[in-house]
């Protein structure tokens, strides 16, 4: 099983049906090193299947103390591939480090993860 952690519509249940056709389970955690703020979507299917144009974006600052509270999914890898569509380019997935430890995947902004790599 693969680790997702979500922190915005990801953890909508319709989402989560449209995108992997069942409701996920998981469990709270905190990502740590990162911020939040809003990115446009421009892609129709995925404002359509989130109800938004406006979505959450994780930024990386590598601080101990920016902290963001979200989920960790156990998805299997297929689902990992379906999550990889759903998410637009503005999004990268990296794995992060949590205060309870264990290591997920996140979707961040591809743009501070280039600045910041």
């Amino acid at each position: 099983m693969e680790k997702l952690f979500s922190y915005g519509t990801l953890q909508m249940e319709s989402v989560q049906r449209e995108t992997f056709g069942r409701e996920l389970k998981g469990a709270k955690d905190i990502l740590i090193g990162y911020v939040l703020s809003d990115v446009k979507i421009k892609d129709q299917m995925v404002i359509k299947i989130s109800g938004t144009d406006v979505h959450p974006i994780l930024k990386y600052t590598g601080k101990n103390s920016d902290v963001v509270e979200g989920i960790v999914f156990e998805i299997t890898p297929s689902e990992l591939s379906q999550a990889d569509d759903y998410e637009v380019e503005e999004y990268v997935r990296v794995e992060g480090e949590f205060k309870s430890g264990q290591k997920a995947w996140a979707y961040i902004c591809a743009a501070s993860s280039k600045i910041n790599a």
